[in-house]
């Protein structure tokens, strides 16, 4: 439901906006939203970020600034740092990140200079923009080497990515990914980067939620820096975190002061103190009996989906998940991801279009789509409604049933699950 302060003032003061918004509460709340990187962020993170702390500025650091008036912004950012140090058992965190490019690049920044070598997951095998793929800055302002996953099992190859690393000995490696439904080898990832001394940065952007809530194995014991989005499965705000470990102080006791100079003054200007606000009200949640069922439960629903849809046929990447995400490989289907995306959100699920490893495919046109479960599961979806989902998809990429049909049955579910 609409904030009755919303509705009144918005309202009048410009309907055209408050229309949109609306229209939009009432598609999201209408919707199946398997995109892997959304969620429903929580009545009390909203009112946060739209609180009045929107209206200061902060430039530097808390009881270090630049500006006058933080005593009350100190106090915020200093509860969003040390929650983040005790949820991730982490040595320092940098809570400014605009978002989680910014934050992956202020690591760089702080680390390396221009035309250093950097070594992360090619984007169309599963990693991300800013792993140093090519049409990233980090991959044309760095030289950067791209590891993949083998063609056959379609799973990472330490022994491929160790050869890899010794050949061109980056001073970076990133491990991390936004479409691998794999469990991710930390320890080799570390055995690999001190073998030449390399910095080992982990990005659980897409897993933090999991991880925090004992259903996905940390990072925090083998990388020496750990950047992280403060939405999808943490279900927080738009913003992002940078932490240094202790394996990453030990390794260099000034990691924490170049990771802060990286972020302000060397990429940012003043935080976004009510996305912060926001951020520490979601630590703060994440770390509840209620968080932990709901992080489990996004596995369980994850693995329930994925198994019902190999069970109608559906070619899976890597033939499961170990985490919140699926790939789907559609060639046997005969549609293209973006078709296949397309036809199922007339039937009001949302997903994304998505590469596959060794896609034949044109990235506008790929291959694959890519669906995960935080947002379903939020809204206290379980395993039951997974394979009722399952029959959904289906039916529409099959073209078994009408459209419109398969999005009453839908809207009539979703109603069930409304959104807080």
């Amino acid at each position: 439901m609409t904030n009755p302060s919303l509705r009144s003032i918005l309202s009048k003061t410009d309907p055209r906006v408050f229309k949109l918004i609306e229209l939009e509460r009432e598609r999201q709340e209408e919707v199946i939203r398997l995109i892997p990187s959304e969620n429903y962020a929580g009545p009390a993170v909203r009112e946060a970020v739209g609180s009045i702390m929107m209206n200061k500025y902060s430039e530097g650091y808390p009881h270090k600034r630049y500006y006058q008036g933080q005593k009350y912004i100190d106090q915020v950012e200093d509860l969003a740092r040390n929650r983040a140090k005790k949820l991730f058992k982490v040595a320092h965190a940098n809570v400014q990140p605009y978002s989680g490019s910014p934050a992956n690049f202020a690591v760089y920044f702080a680390l390396l200079k221009p035309g250093d070598t950097i070594m992360g997951m090619s984007l169309p095998h599963g990693g991300h923009l800013t792993h140093g793929w090519k049409v990233s800055i980090t991959g044309t302002y760095y030289h950067s080497v791209q590891y993949g996953v083998d063609k056959k099992t379609q799973l990472l190859n330490y022994d491929k990515i160790e050869k890899l690393a010794k050949k061109h000995r980056p001073r970076l490696i990133f491990a991390g990914a936004t479409a691998y439904p794999r469990f991710i080898d930390w320890k080799k990832f570390l055995e690999i980067a001190d073998s030449i001394g390399a910095y080992f940065v982990t990005d659980i952007a897409h897993i933090a939620g999991l991880i925090v809530a004992g259903a996905h194995p940390s990072p925090a014991p083998y990388a020496h820096i750990i950047t992280t989005t403060s939405h999808k499965s943490l279900r927080g705000p738009r913003g992002a975190m940078i932490m240094v470990t202790n394996r990453g102080v030990k390794k260099d006791p000034d990691l924490p002061k170049k990771i802060d100079r990286a972020v302000f003054p060397g990429l940012q200007g003043g935080p976004h103190q009510h996305t912060i606000s926001g951020i520490a009200v979601a630590l703060k949640e994440a770390k509840s009996a209620s968080f932990k069922k709901y992080g489990k439960q996004i596995v369980k629903n994850a693995k329930v989906l994925a198994s019902e849809l190999m069970n109608r046929g559906f070619n899976l990447v890597t033939n499961g998940t170990d985490n919140h995400l699926m790939l789907i490989d559609l060639r046997n289907k005969k549609i293209s991801g973006a078709d296949a995306a397309i036809r199922l959100e007339k039937a009001n699920i949302i997903l994304n279009k998505n590469t596959i490893p060794y896609d034949p495919n044109p990235p506008a046109k790929p291959s694959g789509v890519r669906l995960g479960t935080p947002a379903v599961t939020t809204r206290g979806m379980k395993e039951k409604e997974m394979r009722m989902i399952a029959q959904w998809m289906d039916e529409v990429v099959e073209g078994k049933r009408k459209l419109s049909e398969i999005k009453k049955e839908i809207i009539y579910l979703c109603q069930k699950f409304p959104i807080l």
